[in-house]
Parts: structure tokens; C-alpha cells; sequence
């Protein structure tokens, strides 16, 4: 298993507050596609891979927008 810090953004959809939710934790994980299903079983994901490695999930969960960073520790 692999230790990554995840961060959880949650985007308002009040259109007069443009802050979002924030919530960093660390995970222990050996396949964070299946973690991130577990979490929102039914909600669009769509999963970015960028240069150094970070894993992005961005997750539309009927119209409620996150998104779910994933880095190795």
C-alpha cells in the first residue's frame, strides 16, 4: 500500500460565495480509483494524472462538483 495526502474540495454552488470546502487527510491505499469509487459510488469521475504524479478526480455527483487530489507522501 502506498501512503498519499488527499485533498477534498468541495465547490460551493451558492453563486454570491465563491469558497469551497477544503478537507486534507492521509490515506493508505493501493488503488486510489477504487478508494474514490468506494467514496461516491455514484457520481461521474473523470481522473487526470499530472507531470509529477498527482492522481486529480474530478467528480460531478448530480450537479454537486469535488475534487479529489491524490499525493504520494
Amino acid at each position: 500500500m502506498r501512503e498519499y495526502e488527499l485533498c477534498c474540495e468541495i465547490f460551493n454552488q451558492c453563486s454570491n460565495n465563491q469558497m469551497r470546502d477544503v478537507d486534507f487527510r492521509e490515506v493508505e491505499t493501493g488503488d486510489p480509483d477504487a478508494y474514490i469509487s468506494a467514496l461516491e459510488p455514484r457520481a461521474e469521475i473523470q481522473k487526470e494524472v499530472l507531470a509529477g504524479g498527482t492522481l486529480v478526480y474530478r467528480v460531478n455527483d448530480s450537479g454537486l462538483l469535488k475534487r479529489y487530489s491524490f499525493t504520494l507522501l
